[in-house]
């Protein structure tokens, strides 16, 4: 099994940009799929962006473009690369890992869970 920390997250200004990271301990790293999720106040936990253990990506629609994820496996982490900040991004971000997902954006494939890390963005 592995499990996810998350780091980076911080207030700034629309526009801004951010890196979170995800490190991941545990064995065998590289055969998890891994994904980032985010939680704003009063809403229900949403998908963000995922990577493959092959490295192909998916993105939510709402980020598309804005956001980029990656891994660098032998450091057992997961980077998400957050540009042109918006204040809807505000959310607490939460990275998780997954093996043999059949849809990759949807959360209950993902069975390891880190504790988030907050991301505010203002106006």
């Amino acid at each position: 099994q592995v499990q996810p920390v998350e780091s980076g997250g911080e207030s700034v200004q629309a526009g801004a940009s951010l890196r979170l990271s995800c490190a991941a301990s545990g064995r065998a790293f590289s055969t998890y799929g891994m994904g980032w999720f985010r939680q704003a106040p009063g809403e229900e936990r949403g998908f963000v962006a995922a990577i493959t253990r092959m490295g192909a990506t998916a993105y939510a629609n709402s980020v598309k473009g804005r956001f980029s994820i990656s891994r660098d496996n032998a450091k057992n982490t997961v980077y998400l690369q957050m540009n042109s900040l918006k204040p809807d991004d505000t959310a607490v971000y939460y990275c998780a890992a997954q093996r043999g997902a059949v849809d990759i954006t949807t959360l209950r494939q993902y069975r390891y869970w880190g504790q988030g890390t907050q991301v505010t963005v203002s106006s």
